[in-house]
């Protein structure tokens, strides 16, 4: 269990995510609608694999014995279980049930009561793109490899601990897309000109920028000692970088406070179209 968020009012809301499945989807959904009421505590906790009428039954005796009526998103398929976890002292949400109904009217067809049918691997050759991509991105990462370059559809470029690592291989997870990330430091001048082994391939390369204080707390963390971790250091290489980005015209985004979705988002869409990399659909 994790608490998110700030306190209003001195109340701490119960909030349970429950599915019969991994529980990825209803979290996600659940934790954006609660992000559209603003500052709240919340006690947030994620039950999957509840899919057993027994294993929602001992959730809702569980939930009884809450002094606060807890809020429970569901996704959960099987009616039977369902209707067994509405019988709780609970606000339980159905995230799905909403939309299947115009979804089916729409589409002419019933939909399919089968767990898990958004995480199953219904294309193998899909999965392994996607696989492949992942090992892309880890063979590659922080300029190791640089003769792979050509087979990349994102160079990402930017300061020690600016997020570079993550962002690529959430790419490759969530889209399959090749990416690879250079590191640009004060050491091998790179922050003075585009590193010569990027430069060939300009038009595939974006950057990730930070805030000078946010940087130096995330370097103190990791490496407390020495120079690296300084404010002045953090200050004069995010200067660099970022002027080093608008020389050559190389679009860049600021991760200080975005999510790793909204900056894989800001990338794949960065011309503020509809288009992205070759690989870069769900798989």
């Amino acid at each position: 269990m994790c608490r998110s968020g700030v306190g209003r009012g001195g109340i701490v809301h119960r909030v349970f995510f429950v599915s019969d499945h991994t529980g990825v989807t209803v979290e996600i959904l659940g934790r954006s609608l609660l992000a559209r009421f603003g500052s709240l505590e919340a006690e947030l906790s994620t039950r999957p694999f509840v899919d057993t009428v027994a294993k929602a039954r001992d959730l809702v005796a569980e939930f009884a014995g809450s002094s606060e009526r807890p809020i429970v998103f569901t996704s959960i398929t099987s009616a039977e279980v369902l209707d067994e976890l509405r019988t709780a002292p609970a606000l339980v949400l159905d995230v799905v049930e909403p939309f299947l109904g115009r979804l089916a009217e729409r589409l002419g067809v019933a939909p399919e009561a089968e767990v898990g049918a958004f995480h199953a691997i219904r294309d193998v050759s899909r999965y392994q793109a996607r696989i492949a991509a992942v090992e892309f991105a880890l063979t590659t990462d922080d300029g190791l490899r640089a003769q792979q370059y050509a087979q990349a559809e994102i160079i990402l470029v930017g300061v020690s601990r600016s997020g570079k690592t993550p962002t690529s291989l959430y790419l490759a997870m969530a889209y399959g897309t090749y990416v690879a990330n250079y590191p640009l430091t004060s050491d091998d001048g790179s922050l003075e000109d585009l590193p010569e082994v990027v430069r060939p391939f300009r038009e595939r390369v974006f950057g990730l920028t930070i805030e000078p204080g946010r940087l130096h707390q995330i370097r103190r963390e990791r490496r407390p000692e020495g120079h690296y971790a300084s404010l002045e250091r953090c200050r004069h290489e995010v200067a660099a970088a970022e002027a080093l980005f608008r020389r050559h015209a190389i679009p860049f985004v600021d991760t200080t406070v975005r999510s790793i979705e909204e900056i894989a988002a800001r990338i794949l869409h960065r011309d503020g179209g509809d288009r992205a990399p070759l690989r870069s659909r769900m798989l």
